[in-house]
């Protein structure tokens, strides 16, 4: 499957940054989170910004003081993250800031630009701290790249223009949208995806739908009585 973090991500004043933040992989080296696109006009401060405070995480075991990404699950796991990195180099990418693998199983927190969707990090799922950034010029193009996938679990989108996030997340082939918030999962909410993401709903009054099952019952009232409506 594809990202949870491939919605067209339009950040026009950066002022969603934390949110975004909370959905990258930096701190859940489990993540499936891989392409973010940004729109071209701010690509360059909105890249500046996050590799600020990707500069600020500290990786290491977990129960150390100030340690906010941990390893990964295993050296299969680093070699894969390492094999998207190369890969995106050899195919035109630059690494801004990380990039390579330390002991251990761990893995610098990594931001990839000049990222196109014909790279491995783009179509694979990562699970490790690697956002790579995709530019867009225009809100159709955003949506195209966004709906180029297999998968469709989770997307996120950011803007300040709420009737265009509106018609975003309505073309998105997701089943679950973010719009300017980061953290989506409620138990009131329904918990699915759409194409290769599965079928059925968990949680909310939806998630009650796997255990019932509908019946339907036709029951025939006789023969019409003057003075009372009839059958249709």
């Amino acid at each position: 499957p594809r990202p949870d973090l491939r919605g067209g991500t339009r950040q026009r004043d950066h002022t969603h940054l934390e949110s975004m933040m909370s959905r990258m992989p930096f701190l859940r080296c489990n993540e499936r989170v891989l392409s973010v696109l940004v729109a071209s006009e701010v690509l360059r401060p909105f890249t500046d910004k996050l590799c600020d405070r990707v500069a600020k995480l500290k990786v290491g075991h977990g129960l150390d003081e100030g340690v906010t990404v941990g390893p990964l699950i295993n050296a299969d796991a680093v070699r894969k993250v390492a094999a998207q990195v190369e890969d995106a180099k050899t195919k035109g990418a630059t690494v801004v800031t990380g990039g390579n693998s330390i002991e251990n199983r761990f893995f610098e927190p990594t931001v990839l630009s000049d990222v196109d969707p014909s790279m491995l990090c783009c179509s694979q799922e990562t699970f490790g701290p690697l956002v790579p950034l995709i530019p867009f010029s225009s809100p159709a193009e955003a949506l195209s790249l966004a709906n180029d996938s297999s998968a469709g679990l989770a997307a996120y989108l950011y803007s300040r223009d709420l009737g265009l996030a509106w018609r975003v997340a309505e073309g998105l082939e997701y089943g679950m949208v973010g719009v300017n918030e980061g953290v989506i999962s409620s138990a009131l909410g329904p918990f699915g995806g759409m194409k290769e993401s599965g079928l059925g709903r968990e949680g909310s009054k939806f998630g009650l739908d796997e255990y019932l099952e509908v019946k339907y019952i036709c029951l025939g009232l006789g023969p019409t009585v003057d003075g009372l409506p009839g059958m249709p």
